[in-house]
């Protein structure tokens, strides 16, 4: 990154408060624009001076474009140097005086109510279609399908503590349940967790807990899982990468994260119809993600569809591989760093 560009792309006060939103969260350009309070077109004006400047990214996701931010220190020690010497500057804030110092604050509290926007409309989805959650997933594809998949995914491994992240009505447990040590189920919507309650309850398992909580903060102890599943939960959250992040604070060193999610696609009638904030995955964003969260990529399969592709990505916490991980079966297409097969202890 050449320091002068650097800063001549943040002498500019829309510019600088674009960087300082991004240090949250991804944004849509239309999303800046209802922030900043500018029109679209000059936002992304804007927006091209970052990204030539190295000081963001975009991707395009159907008719939307979401900028992230890009001091990621892939060069030299001087460039890296640079970033964390920017990212320093840009977290204290001292060079900010009172009126824009007000701005931002300003701008901040927009980001917040655009985020809690969309987390009232995501719960008010999964309030009102609970009792249809099971039939909705399999509009996309037969659900039966993309079991047989995991079942297969996973057929070599010995479950130990699982974690079921967004459980909706707990089909991954039924699933897993006698397979595993014991099961914990997260949800956020307490309808969907009444719904898994009165299933799960019927099968008379004693192995399992239920719970409440956001994949952003989950109520549960660090390095606690052998295993954890995310089944059609991804593509909800506005940070993916901070939802991996704290899937890999809750793995045990070696513990191992499968993600099953749609690949990158662009329906965009899934935001307004079913509360999607993605529109997918690619296997680069995945890998990328896992890794922020200190993870590993191991594995990755597909059940090729149309319009919509189902993938399981299994990403390893950096750790030597423990027993009761799920390791990749035999075959597997993406054989990078698969982990050797354990031994129970």
């Amino acid at each position: 990154m050449d320091l002068l560009t650097t800063f001549r792309a943040l002498a500019d006060e829309t510019r600088l408060r674009i960087i300082l939103l991004l240090q949250h969260m991804d944004l849509a350009v239309g999303e800046l624009a209802l922030v900043l309070e500018q029109s679209q077109p000059r936002v992304s004006r804007h927006a091209r001076i970052l990204v030539e400047a190295g000081l963001a990214e975009r991707r395009k996701e159907g008719s939307w474009v979401f900028l992230r931010l890009a001091l990621s220190g892939n060069a030299s020690a001087p460039s890296r140097s640079r970033e964390q010497a920017l990212r320093q500057i840009l977290a204290d804030g001292d060079f900010l005086d009172h009126a824009l110092a007000s701005q931002i604050q300003a701008d901040l509290a927009k980001l917040a109510a655009i985020r809690a926007q969309r987390a009232e409309r995501a719960a008010e989805y999964f309030a009102s279609h609970a009792e249809q959650w099971d039939a909705i997933r399999s509009l996309h594809q037969p659900e039966e399908m993309v079991e047989a998949l995991l079942r297969d995914v996973l057929a070599s491994a010995d479950i130990g503590q699982l974690l079921d992240v967004g459980t909706g009505t707990g089909r991954i447990v039924e699933l897993f349940a006698e397979r595993a040590q014991h099961v914990t189920a997260v949800d956020n919507s307490p309808e969907m967790l009444r719904l898994a309650r009165a299933k799960l309850d019927a099968l008379g398992p004693d192995n399992i807990d239920l719970v409440q909580g956001d994949f952003y903060a989950l109520p549960l102890a660090d390095d606690r899982f052998d295993n954890v599943i995310m089944h059609q939960v991804l593509h909800f959250a506005d940070l993916p990468e901070a939802v991996l992040l704290e899937a890999a604070r809750v793995l045990k060193p070696g513990g191992l994260l499968a993600i099953i999610d749609f690949a990158s696609h662009n329906l965009e009638e899934l935001r307004d119809r079913d509360a999607h904030v993605r529109l997918g995955f690619s296997d680069h964003q995945i890998h990328n993600a896992m890794a922020s969260a200190g993870m590993t990529l191991v594995d990755s399969e597909a059940l090729q569809g149309e319009p919509l592709t189902i993938k399981i990505w299994l990403g390893q916490l950096q750790s030597s591989p423990i027993a009761g991980t799920i390791s990749p079966r035999p075959g597997s297409r993406n054989k990078q760093s698969s982990p050797k097969k354990q031994q129970k202890a």
